[in-house]
C-alpha cells in the first residue's frame, strides 16, 4: 500500500482488494485519486470503474470483520423489533434490525465498518447487539419505511436527558475518557441527531451552538436569518458539543484552540455535509456547523433570479476565451452558487475546467475540483500557478485573497484563459478599488478585467401569509418613489404564520449589478479614479445598482421595502 493519509474505511477496504487480488494498487491509486478530486464516496467510485462488484465488495467486508453479508428483504420484520430502536437511532447510524436472539439484537448496517457505532450501539440500545453486513440500498429504504422523517420525539429526548442528570460541574474537561463517555450517552445522541435532521429539514444553511454562563443556546440560520430554539439545559452544553466534535472527528480533548472538522450525514437517501468549526469562548466551545445540500442548489444561470438582459450579458462574458470574471459580495450571499452556475453552463467535452476552492463544496461533473490546504502549502495562488501546467481553458479560483493570488489570475489571464473568482466588496465598481489597494497595477486591471458582478441574498416575502398594504411616505422616500411613480405597484408584506415560523419570509432570492469594462471605464481605471466615479460612469452606461434591482422586486411584490434598504446601500 502506498504511503497516502488513508482514512481507516478506504485503508480496510484497500488492503482487504488487494490481499483478495482483486485490483492493483496501480488501479487503486487511480480510483483514490478519484475519490479526493470529486469528494464521491471511495466504493462508488470502485463500482462505477468495475473494479469490484457491490455484492464481491460487502462479501469482503463481512468476511474481514468476521460476520455475514444478509438480504433484508428475506422474511418480515417483527414490529416489536422495528419499535427496539428510535427512529433517530436508526438514521443516525443507517442500521435495521430484524432478528433478536437470547437478548441480543442482531442489526444489518449499511456502514459496518463505522467504528464509533460498533464501540457505541450496545449503550444507546441499551442491549448486547451483533452487527451484520447489510446492502446500503436496502437498508436505506427500510428507513424510509419503518423510520419515516420526523417520527423522533423532542419531547420524549428532553425528558430522558433530565432523567440522565448531567451535573455540569462535576464534569473534568480535562479527561478526555469523561468526556467521550458523555458524548456517548443514548439521549446525548438522540439530541444532537434529531437537531441535525431538523436544521436538514428547514433548509438551515447553519447550526450555531453557543455556551454562555446561565444557557445554552441553539440557534439555525434560515433564509438568512438566526432563529433560536427552546434552550436545552446549559448542564448540556458541554455533552452535546463533545458529541459533535466526535462526529467530526474533532479532538475532544482540545479546548484552547479552533479546530475545523466535517460530519456527513445521509438524509432521505441524499447526502449532507456538515463544515465544523469549533472556536474556544470564555464560557466554553461555541461550534458552527455549515450545511451543505446540494439537492437544495439549483446551479441553472436562469434561476437565479437575474434579469433577462444581465443573464445574457453574464453568459457573453463567461464564454470569452480570457479575461476575469469576479463576483462579490459577503459571506453566504451565494457567490459560489453563481460561479458553480457559470461553470456548468461552460462546461463541454471540448473545454478543460480547473478549480480550486476552500472547501469544495459540490461536484460537479467533468470538472477538476482541487481543495486548497493551506496546512501544506497548497494555497490559491500555489493551485493556479500549477493550473497553468495543466493545459486549462477556464479557471475557478475560490477566492481573491493576497496580492500573489490576484497576481496570478492576471497572469492566467493574459496568458489566454478565462479565470472566475470572488472578492469581497461592498459592490462591483469596488472590486477594482479592492485589487489597486491590494497592489495591482491599474493598466494590469483595465486590459484583463471584463466584468464585476455583485450580489445579494434578500428574503422573500412568505406566500402563504402575504399581504398587500398601503406604503407610507417615509418608505416612498426611502427607495426614491413618489407616490404617483409607484401608482399600480403591490407593496406587500407577510404578516406571519406557521409555515415561515412566523417571521414573514420564506425563501430568498438575489438581486445584482454587474459592471462591463467599456473603453470609458477603462480610461477611468487606469488614471485611478475613486469608486464613485467608476460606479457613476457604468450607471451612466445603463448598470442597474443593487438598491434599484431590489425596488423592482419591491414593486412586483417579492420582497419588502425593509429588507431591501438592509442589505443595500446607496
Amino acid at each position: 500500500m502506498p504511503n497516502l493519509d488513508l482514512d481507516a474505511d478506504v485503508s480496510t477496504i484497500w488492503q482487504m482488494l488487494e490481499d483478495a487480488g482483486k485490483a492493483t494498487t496501480e488501479q487503486l491509486e487511480e480510483v483514490y485519486d478519484e475519490h479526493q478530486r470529486t469528494g464521491r464516496d471511495f466504493t462508488t467510485v470502485l463500482y462505477n470503474y468495475e473494479i469490484v462488484k457491490e455484492d464481491e465488495l460487502l462479501q469482503l467486508i463481512a468476511d474481514n470483520l468476521g460476520t455475514e453479508l444478509v438480504d433484508i428483504r428475506q422474511g418480515e420484520i417483527p414490529e416489536e423489533l422495528v419499535h427496539s430502536l428510535t427512529p433517530d437511532t436508526a438514521r443516525s447510524y443507517r442500521i435495521i434490525p430484524f432478528h433478536e436472539e437470547f437478548d441480543t439484537l442482531w442489526v444489518a448496517a449499511a456502514d459496518p465498518m463505522n467504528y464509533r457505532m460498533v464501540d457505541e450501539l450496545n449503550f444507546v440500545v441499551g442491549k448486547e447487539c451483533r452487527i451484520f453486513v447489510g446492502r446500503p440500498g436496502q437498508i436505506d429504504d427500510a428507513l424510509d419505511f419503518f423510520y419515516p422523517e420526523g417520527s423522533g420525539n423532542m419531547a420524549d429526548i428532553l425528558s430522558e436527558l433530565q432523567d440522565a442528570r448531567i451535573d455540569a460541574d462535576k464534569i473534568d474537561l480535562d479527561d478526555a475518557e469523561n468526556l467521550a463517555e458523555l458524548a456517548q450517552q443514548r439521549p446525548i445522541i438522540r439530541f444532537v441527531q434529531i437537531i441535525l435532521n431538523q436544521a436538514i429539514k428547514d433548509q438551515a444553511s447553519d447550526i450555531h451552538f453557543e455556551p454562555f454562563a446561565d444557557e445554552f443556546r441553539i440557534r439555525y440560520r434560515i433564509d438568512g436569518a438566526l432563529y433560536e430554539m427552546t434552550p436545552p439545559p446549559v448542564s448540556l452544553a458541554v455533552p452535546v458539543i463533545s458529541r459533535i466534535k466526535v462526529m467530526s472527528g474533532l479532538n475532544i480533548a482540545e479546548r484552547r484552540l479552533p479546530q475545523d472538522g466535517r460530519i456527513e450525514l445521509r438524509i432521505n437517501k441524499r447526502p449532507v455535509d456538515l463544515r465544523v468549526s469549533s472556536l474556544p469562548t470564555q464560557y466554553g466551545e461555541s461550534v458552527v456547523l455549515r450545511v451543505l445540500d446540494r439537492s437544495v442548489v439549483n446551479l441553472d444561470l436562469d434561476a437565479l433570479g437575474m434579469p433577462k438582459g444581465m443573464v445574457h450579458d453574464v453568459r457573453q462574458i463567461i464564454h470569452r476565451p480570457n479575461g476575469i470574471f469576479l463576483v462579490t459580495g459577503p459571506t453566504g450571499s451565494g457567490k459560489t452558487t453563481t460561479l458553480y452556475s457559470g461553470l456548468k453552463e461552460i462546461n463541454s467535452i471540448d473545454d478543460k475546467l480547473l478549480t480550486a476552492e476552500d472547501p469544495v463544496e459540490y461536484d460537479l461533473e467533468g470538472i477538476m475540483q482541487v481543495q486548497v490546504r493551506e496546512a501544506v502549502n497548497m494555497t490559491f495562488a500555489n493551485a493556479l500557478r500549477a493550473f497553468l501546467r495543466q493545459d486549462p481553458d477556464r479557471i475557478m479560483v475560490g477566492e481573491i485573497r493576497d496580492v500573489e493570488t490576484a497576481g496570478m489570475a492576471i497572469q492566467a489571464s493574459l496568458t489566454g484563459h478565462l479565470v472566475l473568482s470572488t472578492l469581497h466588496t461592498n459592490d462591483a465598481a469596488g472590486a477594482v478599488t479592492r485589487l489597486i489597494d491590494m497592489g495591482i497595477e491599474p493598466f494590469l486591471i483595465s486590459s484583463t478585467l471584463v466584468g464585476v458582478l455583485a450580489q445579494r441574498l434578500i428574503r422573500r416575502i412568505c406566500t402563504n401569509c402575504k399581504e398587500q398594504y398601503e406604503p407610507s411616505d417615509g418608505e416612498l422616500q426611502a427607495i426614491g418613489h413618489t407616490r404617483a411613480e409607484v401608482a399600480g405597484a403591490k407593496f406587500c408584506h407577510g404578516r406571519g404564520c406557521d409555515i415561515c415560523n412566523q417571521a414573514g419570509y420564506k425563501g430568498r432570492i438575489g438581486i445584482f449589478e454587474l459592471l462591463k469594462l467599456s473603453s470609458p471605464i477603462q480610461r477611468l481605471i487606469n488614471d485611478r479614479k475613486p469608486t464613485l466615479i467608476l460606479r457613476d460612469q457604468a450607471m451612466r452606461e445603463g448598470m442597474k445598482t443593487l438598491r434599484q434591482c431590489g425596488i423592482q422586486l419591491i414593486l412586483q411584490g417579492v420582497t419588502t421595502v425593509e429588507e431591501v434598504l438592509t442589505y443595500t446601500m446607496e
